[in-house]
C-alpha cells in the first residue's frame, strides 16, 4: 500500500486483512470538552486500537506530545502490533484532524506502508458502515526497527537559523484570527501572532464540508496561492504539531514534496520570551 489518503470504501473491503493495523489517533484541542478514550469506547471502527498522541511522546519535555526517540517509538508501536511490513490506517473521531500526525509519525521513522482515512469516522458512521464498542482486543506485540528520516522534523534551532536566512517557508496551520493575533491562543499564558516571514494556511480551508481533503487539482491551487509551488522547501507549523501534519498530507496529495514539520510550533515559539514574532 503506497496510499497516503484511503476511501471509507477502501477501508470496509480489507477490514481483517493479515498485516493491517487500524488506529484511532484522536486528539482533542484543550478548548474540546471531549474525552476521545471514552468516544472510543463507545463507538470505533471494527478491529480499531487507540493510538495516544500525547502517551507516543517524549516524556522528558513539558511541550505536548513532542516526538519520542527512535528507541522509545519503536518500542511503543511495536506493542501496538506494528511491524515494518504493517499496513497501517489511521483514523481521528473529528474527520481529518489529528489522524494526519499519526501518519506523518510513521512516516518520520521509516514507515511508508500508512496512510489517512479519508472523512474518518463521522464519514464512516453516516454511510452506515459497522461500529463496535468497549476495549480493543489486545494487539499481538511485532517488532519494528526504525529508519528515522530527521529532514522531516524541525526542532527551534532550524526556525531561528531560517529566520536570518529564509530558505525554507514557514507555513501556518492555524486560523486566520490567531495567525493575526486577534483571537487569543487556545493555551493560557501564550503569546500571541506567528512566526516573522510565515504564511498563513488554515488547515480547514483544505477540507470539504464533509472532513474529507480536497481533490488533488484545488490542493494545488490553495497551496499555491499561500507561496508553495514545490519551489522552495517548506516548513509547517500549527498550535502544537498536529494540524502542521495535515498541510504536509496536503501536500503530498497535492504531488508536492512532504517538506518538515516543525514539531514545537507555536505551544514553543509562543511560549519563549526570546522568541520574535508578528502579529
Amino acid at each position: 500500500m503506497t496510499e497516503t489518503l484511503v476511501s471509507t470504501a477502501w477501508l470496509a473491503g480489507r477490514l481483517g486483512a493479515p498485516g493491517l493495523v487500524v488506529f484511532d489517533a484522536t486528539k482533542y484541542l484543550p478548548n474540546e470538552p471531549k474525552d476521545p478514550v471514552a468516544e472510543f469506547l463507545a463507538a470505533h471502527i471494527p478491529g480499531a486500537r487507540l493510538f495516544d498522541i500525547d502517551a507516543i511522546a517524549d516524556p522528558d519535555t513539558d511541550l505536548p506530545h513532542m516526538v519520542p526517540t527512535p528507541g522509545r517509538f519503536a518500542r511503543l508501536i511495536g506493542a501496538l502490533g506494528v511491524a515494518n511490513d504493517s499496513q497501517v490506517v489511521f483514523y481521528d473521531q473529528k474527520g481529518l484532524f489529528s489522524a494526519a500526525r499519526g501518519w506523518w509519525m510513521l512516516g518520520l521513522f521509516g514507515h511508508d506502508r500508512v496512510a489517512v482515512l479519508d472523512g474518518g469516522l463521522p464519514k464512516w458512521i453516516a454511510e452506515g458502515r459497522p461500529v463496535e464498542s468497549g476495549e480493543a482486543p489486545p494487539a499481538t506485540p511485532a517488532s519494528f526497527r526504525p529508519d528515522f528520516r530527521t529532514a522531516r522534523l524541525r526542532g527551534i534551532g532550524d526556525m531561528l537559523a531560517n529566520l536570518a536566512t529564509p530558505r525554507e517557508l514557514v507555513l501556518d496551520a492555524r486560523g486566520a484570527g490567531r495567525f493575526t493575533a486577534q483571537i487569543p491562543e487556545p493555551r493560557p499564558g501564550m503569546r500571541s501572532g506567528h512566526i516573522p516571514g510565515a504564511a498563513n494556511l488554515p488547515f480547514t480551508e483544505l477540507l470539504a464540508p464533509d472532513q474529507t481533503l480536497l481533490p488533488p487539482v484545488a490542493l494545488r491551487d490553495r497551496l499555491a496561492q499561500a507561496g508553495v509551488d514545490g519551489s522552495r522547501p517548506v516548513v509547517t507549523s500549527c498550535g502544537s504539531g498536529i494540524s502542521a501534519c495535515i498541510l504536509t498530507l496536503a501536500m503530498v496529495q497535492a504531488g508536492l514534496p512532504p517538506g518538515a514539520v516543525y514539531d514545537g510550533s507555536w505551544s514553543e515559539w509562543g511560549s519563549r520570551a526570546d522568541t520574535p514574532l508578528e502579529t
